[in-house]
């Protein structure tokens, strides 16, 4: 090794810069890698997604009864016929009270979690998990748990216990839509399992507002509170409060195993999902009209979410909102 002699010292002349190498291997081939990890996704996205999107658009056409692979061609048939359907009317009917119910209460509820949480000094982490929680269980138990345990209609459930105690007669939750206290044990298990989700989102949101238009607010007099969140907190999350809306709106219309499973085999206050589900997998299995069906369920899900999205603003600028 040479030596290079400065001030006196003996130093080590630095070594020659060789020219780079090519790699080799995997870490050179970047497009390989990128399919190499989203490649079985992709199979997987094509396979249970864009095919049965296709086999279903394909049935529609066709007179498909107890059969996936129909041959007699009926146009626009299956189309009319789910159009002109009572009970699919009346879902849609039932997902605009769903709706009407489920998205205010949730965006206030998840928000309002959201506030507190952040507001804590202490064990934040232990409330966010607690509130978080209930978003692994599935819709399924949920709504077993909220039909057998806490509404079941008879004096031993939890609800019709806690009303006991101020003397009020046993309440029959699920068995009599007038009045319709099913809604009532529907939104409350939707609630008690998506607000955690929706809760972290808000809190995402909150704790990337800086901290400087507080103190800014503060000095132009500015009261902490209702008047700081009006001003201040509500317009810093109106992207995140957009994608919440639109996320619940598409989930109240996916709205199925909580109806499904605490109504039964009730003709009042199904979705359209659960009204397809009967049509397409009851005991005509109309594979035909359930797939017009359900197309036309994603046509209008799209639809009200591009209004939606529209309506508040959702992928502009912030210079432009």
């Amino acid at each position: 090794m040479s030596t290079t002699i400065k001030s006196g010292v003996a130093r080590p002349a630095p070594a020659k810069v060789s020219k780079d190498r090519p790699r080799r291997g995997l870490r050179a081939n970047t497009t390989f890698n990128f399919w190499l990890f989203t490649g079985p996704f992709l199979i997987g996205l094509v396979i249970f997604v864009f095919v049965p999107i296709g086999w279903s658009l394909y049935l529609s056409f066709f007179e498909a009864r107890f059969t996936v692979t129909p041959s007699e061609f009926v146009g626009f048939e299956n189309y009319r016929q789910i159009l002109s359907d009572t009970d699919f009317r009346n879902s849609l009917v039932t997902f605009t009270v769903f709706a009407a119910f489920i998205v205010p209460t949730t965006w206030a509820l998840s928000l309002g979690l959201a506030l507190l949480v952040n507001r804590l000094r202490f064990m934040r982490a232990f409330f966010r998990s607690v509130f978080f929680l209930p978003t692994a269980v599935s819709y399924a138990a949920a709504a077993l748990i909220w039909k057998m345990s806490i509404f079941n209609g008879v004096r031993f459930g939890m609800a019709n216990t806690f009303l006991g105690w101020f003397g009020i007669e046993n309440i029959a939750w699920l068995d009599n839509p007038d009045p319709p206290w099913y809604w009532l044990v529907i939104v409350t298990v939707r609630l008690w399992l998506q607000a955690g989700f929706y809760m972290i989102l808000f809190l995402a949101a909150l704790q990337n507002i800086p901290r400087e238009l507080y103190e800014a607010a503060a000095l132009d007099g500015a009261k902490p509170g209702w008047q700081t969140f009006r001003h201040i907190t509500l317009p810093q999350l109106r992207a995140t409060s957009t994608a919440v809306i639109l996320l619940l709106l598409i989930a109240a219309y996916q709205a199925f195993d909580e109806f499904f499973i605490l109504l039964g085999k009730a003709t009042w206050g199904m979705p359209p999902l659960v009204e397809l589900y009967k049509m397409a997998l009851g005991e005509n299995q109309n594979y035909g009209a359930g797939s017009a069906g359900a197309l036309l369920l994603t046509a209008l899900i799209c639809l009200v979410t591009l209004f939606q999205g529209k309506l508040m603003g959702f992928g502009r600028g912030e210079e432009s909102q």
